[in-house]
C-alpha cells in the first residue's frame, strides 16, 4: 500500500470535481483526482448532454410536421431511433475530451482511476493506495433513485444512466415520474415516434409555478403524451415488451418499456463517511454555507452536497471552493440566483422566489410584473407565441421570475444576473436589446413594471403639461 501526499484531493471527475481540480492545480496546488467510473460523470455521459442531444433530435422530427404554417409542406418524418441514438453518443465522444484523463493531466493534475473511501479523517484509500491530503473535496454527484416498488425487481426498466444505449425505438414508453427528466424524455419519445405514458403520484412539474407549468403540460398532451397525475404506482408486473403499471386507485396502465424518473439520490455508499468524520444530511452530505462538511478539512459541492441538483451549481460550487480551500478566504453559497430550466418545448425557467413563495414570503409589498410571448415580434414570426414571463418585484428589485416558452432556459440568465448584483428594475428597463428578439421579452416585463406608474401616475401627467407649457 503506497502513500500519496498532496494538497487537495478530488473524490468524483464529474463538474464540480474537474472545474476544482483544474483550477486548483492550474493555481499551484498539488492535485489528486479520483474516478472510479467515467470521466465527466453524469453530466455527459447520461444527464444533461444525452437528454439535450436527443431533444434535438425529436426537435428535428417535429418540425417536419409543422411546417405548413410556413409555407413548405408537412412531412411524415422518417425516424431512425437507433440514428438519433448515435447523434447522442456522436455528441459525448465530441465534448469527452475535454473532461478527458489526459487533458487533467496536462493541468498538472495526477489522476487515479479508483473510488475513493475514507479510512481516517484524515485519509482516502483508493485501490491499493493511501492519500492524505490537506484538504478534500467530495464530488461524487448522484444517481437514479429508484423506489422499492413491488415488482420492479422482476421486469426490466430504464434509468437516464441505461435509457440512452437503448437503439429500438420503445413502442409504449411508461414514465414513472413527471418530473423534469421524465417530461423531457416524454416528449422526445412522441416526437420520435413512441406511444408515451407518464405516470406521476402528485402533480406534473409539481416543484414549478403552477401556471407555467401548465402551459408545459397542455403542449406535451397536444401532441399525445398521456400525463396521468396523482397516480402513486402501488406494483409493476410483466416482462420485456409487455410491462403494467397498477397504480394505488387501481387504475392500470402498459406498455412496452419503462423509465424510472422520480428523481435522484446523493453518491455517498462508497465514501465511508463515518470513518472521515463526516456527518450525512438529509439528501446527501451536510455542510454549512461554506460547503464545508462536519470534518473541516472536507468540502462536499454539487449534487451529493444536498442542495439544488444541476450542473451549473456544480460549477458555481466548484469557484467557492477554490476561493476558501486555496486561498483561505471567506466565501458562501448562495441560492436565490441559481436557475434552473426544463428543455421542453415550451421550455421553462425558473430562478428566485416563485410567485407563491414570494407572496408568502413578501405579502403585500410583492408586485408583479408580465409580458406574454404573443407580444414579441421575432415570436410572432416564428410562430413561437405560446408562453410569458412573470417577475416577482419587492421594492424596485427582482426576487425571483419564471419564465414559460420558446428559449425560456436563455432568457432566465439575465435575472440570474439581476439577483446575483440586487439589480433593479429600472437597470433592466435601461437595458437596450436588438430588434427583433426574443430577448426583447427581458426589456418589455421591465417596461410593464414601469408603465402604470409612467401612464396611468396623474402626477406624472401634471408634470407634463406643467412643463409642455411653461418651460420653453
Amino acid at each position: 500500500m503506497s502513500l500519496i501526499k498532496c494538497d487537495l484531493l478530488v473524490i468524483g471527475a464529474g463538474s464540480g470535481g474537474l472545474s476544482v481540480a483544474a483550477g486548483a492545480s492550474q493555481m499551484g496546488a498539488d492535485v489528486v483526482l479520483l474516478e472510479g467510473h467515467k470521466m465527466g460523470g453524469d453530466c455527459l455521459n447520461f444527464g444533461c448532454v444525452p437528454s439535450k442531444a436527443l431533444l434535438a433530435s425529436a426537435k428535428a422530427a417535429h418540425g417536419q410536421t409543422q411546417a405548413a404554417a410556413f409555407g413548405v409542406a408537412d412531412q411524415v418524418p422518417q425516424v431512425d431511433y437507433a440514428a438519433a441514438k448515435a447523434h447522442v453518443h456522436n455528441t459525448i465522444q465530441t465534448i469527452a475530451p475535454m473532461d478527458s484523463q489526459e487533458r487533467f493531466e496536462g493541468f498538472g493534475v495526477r489522476v487515479i482511476r479508483e473510488f475513493g473511501s475514507f479510512i481516517s479523517p484524515t485519509e482516502v484509500k483508493a485501490g491499493d493506495q493511501v492519500i492524505r491530503a490537506r484538504r478534500v473535496v467530495i464530488a461524487t454527484g448522484s444517481a437514479p433513485l429508484v423506489p422499492p416498488v413491488p415488482g420492479l425487481e422482476t421486469v426490466p426498466y430504464e434509468t437516464n444512466e441505461t435509457l440512452f444505449d437503448l437503439r429500438e425505438r420503445p413502442e409504449h414508453l411508461l414514465i414513472i415520474g413527471g418530473g423534469p427528466i421524465g417530461m423531457e424524455m416524454a416528449q422526445a419519445h412522441v416526437r420520435l415516434g413512441s406511444r408515451v405514458t407518464v405516470i406521476e403520484g402528485e402533480k406534473a412539474l409539481g416543484r414549478d409555478d403552477p401556471e407555467a407549468a401548465a402551459v408545459v403540460i397542455d403542449a406535451l398532451r397536444r401532441e399525445g403524451v398521456e400525463i396521468v397525475e396523482g397516480a402513486m404506482a402501488a406494483e409493476i408486473s410483466g416482462a420485456a415488451g409487455a410491462i403494467e403499471v397498477k397504480v394505488k386507485d387501481g387504475r392500470r396502465f402498459r406498455g412496452s418499456h419503462l423509465l424510472m424518473a422520480v428523481g435522484r439520490k446523493a453518491n455517498t455508499d462508497r465514501l465511508n463517511l463515518e470513518a472521515g468524520g463526516i456527518a450525512p444530511g438529509r439528501n446527501g452530505i451536510k455542510v454549512d454555507a461554506s460547503l464545508r462538511t462536519s470534518n473541516r478539512r472536507v468540502y462536499a459541492i454539487g449534487d451529493v452536497a444536498g442542495g439544488m441538483q444541476f450542473t451549473h451549481v456544480a460549477g458555481y460550487h466548484a469557484g467557492i471552493i477554490i476561493r476558501s480551500a486555496l486561498f483561505g478566504l471567506p466565501s458562501k453559497a448562495q441560492e436565490l440566483h441559481i436557475p434552473r430550466a426544463t428543455y421542453t418545448d415550451p421550455e421553462l425557467a425558473q430562478v428566485g422566489l416563485t410567485e407563491a413563495e414570494a407572496r408568502a414570503q413578501h405579502g403585500h409589498r410583492l408586485e408583479l410584473a408580465r409580458f406574454d410571448f404573443h407580444h414579441n415580434d421575432r415570436a410572432l414570426a416564428e410562430l413561437k407565441v405560446t408562453g410569458f414571463i412573470k417577475v416577482m418585484v419587492v421594492k424596485g428589485r427582482p426576487v425571483g421570475a419564471t419564465i414559460v416558452g420558446h428559449q425560456a432556459g436563455e432568457l432566465i440568465s439575465l435575472w440570474s444576473l439581476a439577483l446575483a448584483n440586487r439589480l433593479k428594475m429600472s437597470q433592466v428597463a435601461a437595458m437596450v436589446a436588438p430588434y427583433p428578439s426574443i430577448g426583447e421579452i427581458n426589456k418589455r416585463v421591465a417596461g410593464a413594471y414601469f408603465s402604470p406608474r409612467l401612464f396611468d401616475s396623474q402626477f406624472v401627467k401634471r408634470a407634463v403639461r406643467f412643463v409642455q407649457r411653461w418651460i420653453p
